[in-house]
């Protein structure tokens, strides 16, 4: 059994409610990381695209195609802690998790982004 925790066991973190079974917590934490990575393999990407990769594109489409990696990168970055806490804090709670919207926004932002490439290839 799961019993309510005391500010000292808890590292100053959100002491409401009982600790989560810590695998649990370590897929949460995996989660979180696996978010990051995929920031930085964005992140890669646009300076990829603006910087080293020699393509026959429009100046233009090349700022936009890096832009928008590094957009995405930076709304994961960002976005991604705060969802780690707000699930971390339903499992404390015994609530059930919240719904993100960081799969839909990827999903779309990386469609996106492979219609530009398609458009910068094959539209020049």
């Amino acid at each position: 059994m799961n019993a309510p925790t005391s500010p000292a066991s808890d590292g100053g973190r959100d002491t409401e409610g009982v600790e989560p079974d810590y695998r649990f917590t370590l897929a949460n934490e995996r989660t979180f990381l696996a978010w990051i990575r995929t920031a930085l393999a964005l992140i890669a990407g646009a300076v990829a695209v603006l910087h080293l990769v020699p393509l026959d594109w429009a100046p233009a489409m090349r700022t936009v195609v890096g832009l928008a990696l590094a957009g995405l990168a930076v709304f994961i970055a960002v976005y991604a802690p705060l969802r780690w806490m707000r699930v971390q804090r339903a499992m404390r709670r015994e609530r059930p998790l919240p719904l993100s919207v960081l799969p839909v926004v990827i999903a779309t932002g990386v469609a996106l982004v492979c219609v530009v490439v398609l458009l910068g290839n094959y539209g020049a």
